[in-house]
């Protein structure tokens, strides 16, 4: 007898249908929470923290920074904001942090005040590393140990190198100059005239005065006050030999 072979059943189809029912609906949740989210208080800025400036004020970065509370926490991105406070004449570089939730903080580093400048007005001016003027108002300002430049013209291009220039000396250093004066020659269009409050004149030029500051310190602090030379020979003269060479010359 032949043996009767079972009938093998086919198998169950998987329902495909469910299984994509379950992933648009999924898909469906996720957005009305991203709506539900986006809609809520929680992704709005509810506060903007302002830190590090002195010559900038909090509404010039705020406004500068164009985000307020209220608006979109995840609307704008930390380097957008930064880009935009940097353009601010005063402001050097700006970092921004984000604290979820409601919380955007801005730091701000500024160039720093290496000189002031008196207007014919008789206007107090401080002048930034950067070639930046504003008016010294705060009492921060004020209280500075800065050079004064007298004598320069408001447009003079070499004043912008100078605080440049000013910009790269060690503040210790840069509390003894007292008066900055422009005095060029045809040699050395950029030479200047620098009264020191440790009662020094100096005769240099605003492309040197960095690399030769080391060596008029050296000069300041072992030697009586006097005339010193700095340009591509340095020279010394204490003023009392000045004096009695004047007095020797009067005589003769």
């Amino acid at each position: 007898m032949s043996e009767i072979m079972p009938v093998l059943k086919e198998p169950a189809k998987k329902r495909k249908g469910s299984r994509k029912l379950l992933v648009v609906l999924f898909l469906l949740f996720l957005v009305l929470l991203a709506v539900l989210f986006f809609n809520s208080s929680i992704s709005k800025i509810a506060e903007v923290q302002i830190v590090g400036m002195k010559l900038a004020t909090k509404a010039e970065v705020a406004q500068a920074a164009a985000i307020a509370a209220g608006d979109a926490f995840f609307g704008t991105t930390s380097s957008t904001i930064e880009k935009r406070v940097e353009k601010l004449p005063q402001i050097e570089s700006a970092a921004v942090s984000k604290v979820f939730p409601g919380v955007v903080q801005i730091t701000v580093q500024e160039y720093p005040i290496v000189a002031f400048e008196l207007s014919p007005k008789g206007e107090l001016t401080a002048l930034l590393s950067n070639g930046t003027s504003i008016a010294a108002q705060t009492e921060a300002m004020l209280v500075a140990d800065k050079p004064v430049l007298t004598g320069w013209t408001a447009k003079d291009p070499l004043k912008v190198s100078l605080t440049k220039q000013l910009g790269k000396i060690p503040v210790k250093q840069l509390s003894d100059l007292s008066e900055i004066i422009p005095v060029p020659s045809k040699a050395y269009p950029d030479r200047i005239k620098i009264y020191t409050r440790t009662k020094f004149e100096v005769i240099t030029s605003v492309s040197v005065l960095p690399e030769k500051i080391e060596a008029l310190n050296a000069v300041i602090e072992t030697q009586e006050p006097g005339r010193i030379t700095m340009l591509l020979a340095d020279t010394y003269v204490p003023f009392n030999v000045e004096e009695q060479e004047d007095k020797d010359a009067e005589s003769e």
